[in-house]
C-alpha cells in the first residue's frame, strides 16, 4: 500500500502526469512533491507529520491528492469558513474530476450556520410585532428555505450577513427541542451530520472537530465518525482555539433569554404558577444591575475585580436568586415540555456561572469579554498541551500544515503547544523569488512606537509617500483599532485614493469593493492579517505600523506569564515573541501571493534592526531584498507595471 500510494502521487505530479494534462500553464514544483510524498507515507504509516509549507507550495493540492488516493476515511479541518468553502466548492470538486474518482464527500459546519426550521416558524407566527426590515428579511429567508437543498446560511444571498434577522432563526443547542420538533425529520442541521457520519471525506473547521472530539471523550454523542486520517489546515491557529474548547464560557445573553422565556410560558401555558413570572422577572433585574455594575469597571481580570466587595456581593445575590428560580421550578417539572427543556439549560448555564464565581482553577484565566448589551464569561486554561495530548488517538494518522508554524526555522513551539509526541517535521520554504521581487523597509528616523505623539504624524507620512507610489493597491494593518482610527481620519484629508476602512462593512465586502476598484488603499486590523488572497499589482504594499505582540493586559497571557515565571523561565521568550513572529509573518504573506508578483513590505517599527529579539522575526521572514531608504521604496513601486 505504501508503495503503491508514493507511486501513484508521485505520477499525478510528474510533468506528464494527471494535474500537467488537467491545468493549463501547469509547472512542477518539487517543494509540492516533496510534501504530498511526505503526507503518503503519514497516512500508510499512521504517522504523524507536520509542515510548514510557505506561500506558493501548493499545500492545498499536496495533501488533497494523496487523501483521495489512499481511499481513507478522511477529515480535512480548517482554521476560517471561507477555506472550508473553497475546498468544498471549489478544489475537491476539481481534483475529483481530474483523478476520475467519486467518493462521498460532506461539508460540516458548526450548527449556527444553518436554517432552524422551527424558530423561522415561530419568528413568522408573531410577525404583527415585528420591526418591518426584520419581517422583510425572515420573509426573504423563508421564500430561500423552500429552495435550499442543505439550509446552509452562507448560501442565502437576498439578506445582508449583518441582518437582525439572521441570530433570530440560526439553529442554536439552547433553543432545539430534538424529536419533539414538528422539523425533525427534514431539519437541516440532523441531515448535515448524518451526511458527515456517511461520508469518505469531510470538511470541518477547527472549532467543529475539537468540540465533537471533547464530546465525545464524555461519551455522550458525536458529529463526526471515527476517520483514519485527520489533516489540520491553517493548523497555527489550533493552539488559540483549543483554549476555547478546553475551558468555559457563559453568556449571560443565553441566562437573559432564559429567564424572558420562563415567563413566556407563564403566560401561554402555566397560569396558575405567577411565582414563575414574578421569580424570573426579580432574577433579570438583578442580572442588569450586575451587568451594570461590570461595565461601569470596564475590568476584564474576573480575579482583580474579587476584591471588591460590592460587586462580589452583587454577583452572589444574582447566583442566589437563579438558585431560588431553579428550585421553584422544581416544582413544575413534568408539566410542561418547553419548562423542562428551559430548566435543564438554565441549570447548565447557573452551574457554569458558579464556577466562575469561584475562580479556584489557579491553571487558568477568568475574564469577561464586554458585548454591547451582554457578558461572555470565559475561563482559559493556561496551558492546553495535556488536554490536546489525549485527543490525537495513535490509529489516526494526524497531519498538521500551514504556512506559519516555525520560529527560527524551529517548529518546536508549534509541537509543544497541542502536545504533539513523536513526528515527522517538514519546513518547505516558498517557491517565489523574494529577493528580486520584493523589498522589505524598516524607514529610518522614526520615533519609538510607544511615544504615540511622534510616531503617528510619522507613520501617516510613509503612508502617504507609500500609496502615492503605488497609485492606491495598498494594504495597511494596524495591531490596535486606536492606531487604524487616528490615521483614517489623517489620510481621509490628505489621501486622493478610495480609502477602505475595517468597519465600513464586512470583511467579504470590503475585499470585494478593493478588488473592483483597483487603486483603493484599506485599512485593517487582525482579521486581515491573514485569510486574505488578493494577487497581482491590485496589492503592490503592505504596510505594518507595529510588531503584533500581545497586550500585557491580556488577561490569559497575565495567567500565561505568571505560571512561566514560576517556573523560573522568561515569559517573553517563551510567549510573546513566538506569538508575535507568527502573527508578523500571516500579515507579511498578504504581499505575494503568486510567482509574478511583487511589492514592497514596510514595517515602522525600529525594534526589528535595534532589540536583540528583533533577528528572530528577521530569520522567520521570506528572503526579502532589505532597505532602510524609503526613497527606495518609491523606486521599486514606481517600476511596478
Amino acid at each position: 500500500m505504501s508503495v503503491r500510494l508514493t507511486q501513484q502521487v508521485a505520477s499525478t505530479f510528474s510533468a506528464d502526469g494527471v494535474l500537467a494534462k488537467a491545468i493549463k500553464g501547469f509547472s512542477r514544483r518539487e517543494v509540492q512533491q516533496q510534501m504530498a510524498e511526505a503526507v503518503s507515507e503519514s497516512i500508510t504509516s499512521c504517522d504523524n507529520l507536520v509542515v510548514e509549507a510557505g506561500t506558493g507550495v501548493g499545500k492545498t493540492f499536496a495533501y488533497l491528492i494523496p487523501a483521495l488516493l489512499s481511499n481513507k476515511q478522511i477529515i480535512v479541518s480548517t482554521g476560517s469558513k471561507n477555506l472550508q468553502e473553497q475546498l468544498f466548492y471549489k478544489d475537491l470538486p476539481a481534483l475529483l474530476l481530474m483523478l476520475r474518482i467519486t467518493p462521498k464527500v460532506a461539508l460540516l459546519k458548526g450548527r449556527n450556520n444553518y436554517l432552524c426550521q422551527h424558530l423561522m416558524e415561530k419568528e413568522l407566527s408573531g410577525a404583527s410585532s415585528m420591526d418591518s426590515q426584520i419581517l422583510d428579511d425572515l420573509l426573504r429567508i423563508n421564500q430561500w428555505a423552500g429552495q435550499t437543498v442543505d439550509g446552509d446560511l452562507g448560501g442565502l444571498v437576498s439578506v445582508s450577513e449583518n441582518s437582525a434577522a439572521l441570530p433570530l432563526i440560526n439553529s442554536a443547542k439552547e433553543s432545539c427541542i430534538g424529536q419533539r420538533c414538528d422539523h425533525y425529520d427534514v431539519c437541516f442541521t440532523r441531515k448535515a451530520r448524518n451526511r458527515a457520519m456517511d461520508a469518505q471525506v469531510i470538511v470541518v473547521n477547527h472549532h467543529l472537530f475539537l468540540a465533537d472530539r471533547i464530546i465525545k471523550e464524555t461519551g455522550f454523542a458525536e458529529l463526526l465518525p471515527d476517520s483514519d486520517v485527520v489533516i489540520f489546515d491553517e493548523a497555527h491557529l489550533l493552539p488559540d482555539i483549543a483554549v476555547t474548547y478546553f475551558g468555559q464560557q457563559c453568556s449571560t445573553r443565553l441566562i437573559a433569554e432564559l429567564l424572558e422565556r420562563f415567563a413566556d410560558i407563564y403566560r401561554t401555558e402555566l397560569r396558575d404558577a405567577k411565582q414563575i413570572e414574578l421569580l424570573s422577572a426579580r432574577c433579570l433585574t438583578l442580572l442588569h444591575e450586575w451587568h451594570q455594575a461590570l461595565f461601569a469597571t470596564g475590568d476584564t481580570d474576573w480575579r482583580r475585580m474579587l476584591s471588591n466587595k460590592a460587586l462580589s456581593a452583587l454577583s452572589w445575590g444574582v447566583l442566589k436568586e437563579l438558585s431560588a428560580l431553579q428550585s421553584l421550578l422544581q416544582g413544575h417539572v413534568g408539566r410542561s415540555d418547553n419548562l423542562d427543556d428551559a430548566l435543564e439549560k438554565l441549570e447548565a448555564q447557573t452551574a457554569k456561572l458558579e464556577l466562575f464565581f469561584l475562580c479556584e482553577n489557579n491553571q487558568a484565566a477568568y475574564s469577561i469579554d464586554y458585548g454591547h448589551r451582554y457578558l461572555m464569561l470565559r475561563i482559559a486554561p493556561i496551558d492546553v498541551a495535556k488536554e490536546c495530548k489525549k485527543l490525537f488517538d495513535e490509529n489516526i494518522a494526524w497531519i498538521f500544515t500551514s504556512a506559519t508554524l516555525q520560529i527560527n526555522q524551529d517548529l518546536s513551539l508549534f509541537t509543544k503547544q497541542l502536545g504533539i509526541g513523536k513526528c515527522k517535521e517538514l519546513l518547505l520554504h516558498s517557491p517565489f523569488d523574494y529577493a528580486n521581487n520584493a523589498l522589505f523597509c524598516v524607514p529610518r528616523h522614526l520615533a519609538s512606537v510607544s511615544n504615540h505623539n511622534a510616531i503617528l504624524p510619522q507613520f501617516v507620512d510613509v503612508c502617504i509617500k507609500a500609496i502615492e507610489a503605488a497609485k492606491g493597491r495598498t494594504f495597511i494593518l494596524f495591531t490596535s483599532h486606536r492606531m487604524l482610527k487616528l490615521v483614517a481620519i489623517e489620510l481621509q484629508r490628505r489621501v486622493s485614493y478610495p480609502l477602505l476602512v475595517q468597519g465600513q462593512a464586512n470583511k467579504q465586502s470590503l475585499l470585494k469593493k478593493y478588488r473592483q476598484l483597483g487603486n483603493a488603499v484599506l485599512l485593517g486590523t487582525g482579521a486581515f492579517w491573514e485569510g486574505v488572497d488578493v494577487r497581482g499589482r491590485l496589492l503592490s504594499c503592505v504596510i505594518i505600523d507595529k510588531l503584533p505582540f500581545v497586550s500585557p493586559e491580556d488577561n490569559l497571557y497575565r495567567a500565561r506569564s505568571e505560571s512561566i515565571s514560576r517556573e523560573g523561565k522568561d515569559p517573553f521568550t517563551e510567549i510573546s515573541l513566538p506569538q508575535a513572529v507568527i502573527s508578523l509573518n500571516q500579515g507579511v504573506g498578504r504581499l505575494i501571493r503568486d510567482e509574478k508578483d511583487r511589492g514592497v513590505l514596510i514595517l515602522c517599527d525600529n525594534r526589528i534592526v535595534n532589540r536583540h529579539y528583533g533577528q528572530a522575526f528577521l530569520n522567520s521572514l521570506p528572503p526579502m531584498a532589505r532597505t532602510r531608504n524609503l526613497n527606495n521604496v518609491v523606486k521599486f513601486l514606481e517600476q511596478i507595471k
